[in-house]
């Protein structure tokens, strides 16, 4: 069996710990600066994860954006942009949303039973794989591991990092904290209530704290006893 490839979480929160307001409306939490930075980690990975929320909310195209970047990746053999990835439960996407356009190839990871509603959305725009009663989140990196994925960016929302962090198989965390509050008990948080493996008595380790502009970008690593991925010490591939 491969072995799992290395995770990444990739968030902005605000500094209450929220990922967007209620309004229709997307909030922004990244300047131009950060945002670069974001694309920079999507060249470096083999694929992006997003939740079927964060296409539902946000329609991401989850692509690599410059050009330079996309053409160094063809240079070294590899695609222009990563694999997509997303999970759902019961399959309800719109194949004519962002995500599913473009070259990359894509992935929807959902539960047996969802299986058949999903294909029949989605078989034509994306390789649809059932991993059973639930959607376990080590079934999905075992399942990209077998596809030769590396690195794995998980960029949300909510409930896939709670299903990450949870899961104990985050091998870093990147978190951009925005200097604003959102207050707003109905908006979306960074994460879901959880058992975490991180506590005030497991702590993580921070790995920088870097200012951009009036934004702080926190990196993490997991404490002690952590069993990273495989591809950990190619973090700078």
């Amino acid at each position: 069996m491969p072995p799992r490839p290395h995770v990444l979480l990739s968030v902005a929160a605000s500094l209450d710990g929220y990922i967007d307001d209620a309004r229709d409306e997307r909030l922004v939490l990244s300047d131009s600066a950060d945002l670069d930075r974001v694309d920079e980690e999507r060249a470096r990975v083999d694929a992006i994860l997003v939740g079927a929320g964060t296409i539902r909310a946000d329609d991401p195209r989850l692509e690599v954006r410059s050009a330079e970047r996309r053409e160094k990746r063809v240079a070294d053999s590899r695609p222009a942009t990563p694999i997509k990835v997303t999970v759902t439960a019961g399959g309800g996407l719109d194949p004519r949303s962002r995500f599913f356009a473009g070259e990359a190839a894509r992935i929807v990871y959902t539960t047996d039973a969802a299986a058949g509603e999903a294909r029949s959305r989605l078989g034509a725009v994306a390789d649809v794989v059932p991993l059973g009663p639930r959607v376990d989140p080590a079934a999905i990196l075992s399942d990209l591991g077998g596809r030769g994925v590396e690195r794995l960016m998980v960029e949300g929302g909510s409930r896939m990092h709670t299903l990450f962090l949870t899961a104990g198989l985050v091998d870093e965390l990147h978190l951009v904290v925005a200097p604003f509050f959102v207050g707003d008990a109905a908006a979306p948080r960074f994460t879901g209530a959880g058992v975490f493996p991180q506590s005030p008595a497991r702590p993580m380790a921070l790995l920088e704290a870097r200012p951009l502009g009036d934004l702080v970008l926190l990196r993490y690593a997991p404490g002690p006893g952590h069993v990273p991925g495989a591809a950990e010490a190619g973090a700078a591939r």
